[in-house]
């Protein structure tokens, strides 16, 4: 090969369907696009290779003889290429190796019953869990699935599915209550203190209430994770928001009032298209929608 080298290896492609179909106009048919791109990129593959590929003649393409070695070698490629998409596909269906699963902290304890649950039929494959409250890249690989509380996902290439809905009430110890009296209601709030966050969680209602509601002097620690609002809440500290599952997994909290209905936190199941349709990914779909469906209604409700 001399002069210029191959630079897209796709004309190749279009070499090879006109081999084998004889004609530009059938190539293009099988290739679903027009007469005119398959004879451009024909001529560049020329071009680039400096060398005729085909003899035109009115009833079609007739490969030369280099151009039957280059098609012998194209068909060697595909045959190759098809071959490793087979493996690669067959990777993708078995139910083995790891299947990585990102949440935020706080809800672990809510999902490791599942997810053992899940690994008990499935033990071949290896659960990866990442706690973050970074959402991580699905599109470029660093989870197959996210189960993420808030605002729904809105990234165009992501497969987002409803989970259900966890209940928020707000919550304190006994310890607390002792020192600081009963508390009366969301408007009866003076000699109170309260626990709140670090940052805006705009999409966690709870939470939005505290950082809207509550007077600054009387937020006495503010924390960026949400394990925190219950540690705080335990010891005294003050009033957290907190999910009803997770206040009154263990004792030490008592509940302050009703969980409001506005106070809903949505839980979303989240996928990349790519992955979405994959074995392993729609197996543990299908195993942890089952699951959130069998949550007592106090927990939360089915979106």
């Amino acid at each position: 090969m001399t002069g210029s080298s191959v630079k897209d290896w796709n004309n190749l492609h279009y070499a090879l369907a006109v081999a084998k179909a004889g004609t530009l106009s059938g190539a293009a048919l099988e290739l679903e696009v027009s007469h005119s791109t398959v004879l451009r990129r024909i001529d560049a593959l020329e071009k680039a290779l400096q060398t005729r590929l085909f003899i035109r003649h009115p009833r079609g393409y007739v490969p030369t003889e280099a151009g039957h070695m280059l098609m012998g070698a194209a068909e060697n490629m595909q045959d190759q290429l098809d071959l490793l998409v087979g493996k690669i596909q067959g990777v993708e269906e078995t139910l083995q190796g790891s299947l990585v699963i990102t949440t935020v902290n706080t809800l672990i304890p809510l999902l490791m019953p599942m997810i053992r649950g899940f690994q008990r039929d499935n033990p071949q494959v290896c659960i990866e869990l990442v706690a973050d409250r970074r959402h991580l890249r699905l599109e470029h690989g660093e989870a197959h699935i996210g189960i993420r509380p808030g605002a729904k996902p809105t990234e165009p290439d992501y497969v987002v599915q409803p989970g259900i809905s966890l209940n928020s009430a707000l919550y304190a110890s006994a310890e607390y209550l002792r020192e600081c009296g009963p508390f009366n209601g969301l408007d009866a709030l003076a000699g109170h203190r309260f626990i709140g966050p670090t940052e805006a969680y705009d999409f966690i209602p709870s939470l939005h209430w505290i950082t809207r509601q509550v007077p600054d002097e009387q937020i006495v620690l503010c924390c960026n994770e949400f394990s925190g609002f219950e540690d705080a809440a335990r010891c005294g500290v003050g009033i957290a928001a907190l999910n009803q599952w997770c206040a009154e997994a263990r004792p030490g909290l008592q509940r302050l009032i009703e969980p409001p209905p506005e106070w809903c936190t949505n839980l979303w199941l989240v996928t990349h298209r790519d992955m979405h349709r994959t074995r392993k990914v729609q197996l543990f779909l299908r195993w942890i929608k089952q699951e959130l469906a069998r949550l007592s209604p106090e927990i939360g409700k089915l979106v």
